[in-house]
């Protein structure tokens, strides 16, 4: 079977709205006061501690701005920066900081996605994390992630509230949208310590708004090119004394900018109770659902290598193309405080992901011909439903006289899956199908071949189980050992629906963390640390029999860093250097290209810096680099040795800079630069996708105390780049094509 049916090629099988929480605050008192704090702090919501953590509502002279020039907000508690002194649970369950942790972690505030225009978590996450970019056609999903010389939703998790829905044939579908987030926390580096399986590049975890005991309500309207509207309300208040809910709802559509058939749309709904049972006992119930309609849009045919202007918003799939995925998560939460020294948490959850697919999605120009061959007509449903339980205890106390933080918990999930699709149609071979070939311009798209259907092709059950630790010791006033393992056991069982054939196959899978953490100063931390990861040879939950008898690659980490602040905590800045390996890629046998066996490797090295630094008369400049180096150490498919070769869909260098001017009263711009190396999509490295850098713009009207007017350009400069791209024998076939210059308005109004 080829790869592709497996929702890839070649390439994929390696890789394999308000204003956050928008409204006004103002000063609150008394027990509601207190309440929401101590809900804050108890469910990891983002605490502003330091000058340099200065929220976007501060006042004028925090930011060096003169009488009468006003920061332009609608919020009391949305934090800009680096975020160093925020609790996160990302990069250790011990709910350190990511001053007090040794790794690299970022923190986005959902408000600072929001003002920068950023609607989906894709883009919040690659414009504002440092080192990290998204790729993918629709069937990814959402898109992926790359972190650290490692591709894919395989190597790169992500996360909603810290739970993990398990990847099914490389695709994420939720979460998509930032109207619901509180914050983004980056963990780059392998992460299986804390999560998995799945993990060695890093994790995304998306944090969602919660209840409040505090009323507020903010409604936000907006629209722009390419026929784009989007409307979206956010409410949250107290139901009784005990008692407090969250609701938000969001829709976006638009007609695309290729046509026919590239428009899109998608809702999202989150809701939540939470019930404060005790001042140390809550249950928080929540349910999200998401529904999108993606664009039909995979890609454009290259002519002679380049994409021609006059094919650049031209869409070649089928007119009855259809993409459609539904995404329920419900999770009752529970948290337990005892003392001031134990915590206990619990998480109880069902996920369910229903997707399907129907288009053609390679398209390749034929010279000879001067037509536009179309293949791979494919029909795919996915129906996925996940049951799972997270427990864990943090414990603060002492151990040989020292000052020591201790978590263990464990996690179990029952996952099942079912795929249907039409991989044995002829139409989906990746075989030119006749009679559908079409013109550059001027073109039938006809419709999708009427006798490739798609039918019951497999299904899968998958019982996972996993303990795990971690422990902070402070060996003295500066220096603290921090150590972490993780066990996993998953299980999987895989039935053919068409044959009736079975197989079973058990994985094992241990990773750990070590590190030194070393404070010269209150406001510097440096580090090191030495972490173990594994990934799956493929999505795990929908492995093939193929790939069966093949273990878990897996990997290491090496890592030092520094971070800190400075100039009287004006300046948040960072800076880490690493290296990464990973064994056991699945590489072909030397002189026997038929028989496959894991002895390959790949590796990354690189360094990282962010900064974030307020500057008097109202700028401020948000910036981060990566630079690195990645390559398959030994790597043969098809008796080709593609050794020293760069990863597929892996930039060696991303930078983004943020720079914002509150140049006068009630009046803030802003300008984003984000910068993407070349990448390749193939192993041989003769098919490039060129390097970008695109250039957005904000404005923003503080129209009233409770109302703001925003105005957006996205590439400013009308820049034709591709984000994925397809090659055959090493020669790019498509591309598929970002965003073009785009504009939007949009009027946000509490109360």
């Amino acid at each position: 079977m080829p790869i592709h049916r497996h929702r890839s090629r070649v390439k994929r099988a390696a890789c394999e709205t308000t204003l956050g929480s928008l409204a006004v605050l103002g000063t609150m008192h008394g027990a509601v006061a207190q309440r929401d704090a101590a809900i804050r702090e108890r469910l990891d919501e983002i605490a502003v501690q330091g000058q340099a953590a200065a929220t976007v509502s501060a006042p004028a002279e925090a930011y060096g701005i003169g009488e009468g020039v006003q920061r332009v907000s609608l919020t009391h508690s949305s934090p800009v920066g680096l975020n160093l002194d925020t609790p996160s649970r990302s990069g250790s369950r011990l709910g350190l900081t990511p001053l007090e942790t040794p790794a690299s972690v970022d923190i986005v505030s959902g408000e600072t996605a929001r003002i920068r225009g950023q609607n989906a978590t894709l883009d919040a996450v690659s414009q504002n994390a440092t080192g990290i970019t998204s790729y993918g056609s629709p069937g990814f999903g959402i898109g992926s992630f790359t972190s650290r010389g490692f591709a894919g939703p395989n190597s790169v998790q992500t996360l909603y509230d810290g739970t993990r829905m398990y990847v099914g044939a490389g695709t994420v579908t939720f979460p998509y949208d930032t109207w619901n987030v509180e914050r983004i926390e980056v963990l780059r580096g392998p992460a299986s310590v804390l999560y998995g399986d799945g993990a060695i590049g890093g994790i995304v975890n998306v944090v969602s708004k919660q209840p409040l005991f505090t009323q507020q309500t903010v409604m936000r309207v907006g629209g722009g090119s390419q026929g784009t509207a989007r409307i979206a309300l956010d409410s949250t208040g107290p139901i009784g004394e005990s008692v407090a809910y969250r609701l938000t709802i969001s829709g976006n559509r638009s007609d695309g900018w290729v046509q026919p058939n590239g428009d899109f749309q998608n809702v999202a709904i989150s809701g939540a109770l939470l019930f404060q049972a005790t001042p140390n006992l809550s249950f928080t119930l929540s349910h999200d659902f998401g529904y999108q309609e993606p664009s039909n849009y995979w890609g454009t045919p290259l002519v002679d290598g380049r994409i021609l202007p006059r094919t650049r918003f031209n869409n070649y799939n089928v007119r009855d193309a259809r993409i459609a995925w539904a995404d329920n998560w419900t999770q009752l939460k529970t948290e337990w405080t005892p003392s001031a020294d134990v915590t206990v948490r619990n998480t109880s959850y069902r996920l369910q992901s229903r997707r399907h697919w129907q288009e053609t999605e390679q398209y390749r120009f034929n010279p000879a011909s001067g037509l536009v061959d179309r293949s791979d007509f494919l029909e795919i449903f996915h129906q996925q439903e996940q049951f799972g339980n997270r427990l864990d205890a943090t414990f603060r106390g002492e151990l040989f006289g020292l000052a020591n933080q201790f978590s263990a918990g464990f996690d179990v999930n029952h996952i099942s899956f079912r795929h249907t699709n039409n991989f044995n149609a002829d139409a989906a071979s990746g075989d030119v199908v006749p009679g559908y070939s079409i013109p550059l311009f001027g073109y039938d798209p006809g419709t999708f071949p009427p006798n490739s259907r798609a039918v019951p092709a497999y299904q899968t059950t998958t019982n996972q189980a996993s303990v795990f630790a971690e422990n902070r010791l402070q060996l003295t006033d500066q220096l603290s050992f921090l150590t972490g393992v993780r066990f996993d056991a998953p299980t999987l069982h895989r039935q053919n629906l068409q044959t009736g054939g079975v197989f079973d196959k058990s994985f094992q899978a241990l990773g750990d963390r070590f590190a030194l953490l070393y404070n010269p100063t209150k406001d510097t931390t440096l580090y090191a640390q030495y972490a173990t990861a594994t990934d799956p040879v493929g999505s795990l939950i929908t492995l093939s029999q193929s790939l069966a008898g093949f273990r878990l690659s897996t990997g290491e980490q090496v890592e030092i860093g520094a971070k800190g602040y400075a100039f009287d905590r004006s300046l948040e800045w960072t800076l880490a250097g690493y290296r990464i390996t990973k064994n056991n890629l699945i590489s072909a046998v030397p002189g026997n290209p038929t028989v496959a066996t894991q002895v390959g490797q790949q590796s990354s090295q690189g360094v990282e810096a962010a900064m974030s630094l307020n500057l008097p008369a109202g700028w401020r400049i948000d910036a981060n680099i990566a630079l690195l180096h990645a390559q398959y150490d030994q790597f043969i498919q098809g008796g080709v040795s593609y050794a020293g070769n760069q990863p597929i869909f892996v930039p060696e260098r991303v930078a983004n800079v943020w720079v914002t001017y509150a140049f006068a009263r009630d009046w803030e711009a802003r300008i984003g630069l984000q910068n993407v190396g070349q990448v390749y999509s193939d192993f041989g490295n003769t098919a490039r996708l060129p390097a970008y850098t695109l250039v957005n713009l904000g404005l923003d009207y503080q129209v009233t105390k409770s109302s703001r007017a925003s105005f957006r350009v996205y590439n400013l400069f009308d820049r034709t780049y591709a984000i994925d791209g397809n090659a055959v024998d090493g020669v790019g076939t498509n591309w598929l094509l970002g965003r073009p210059r785009s504009f939007e308005v949009a009027y946000t109004v509490a109360w």
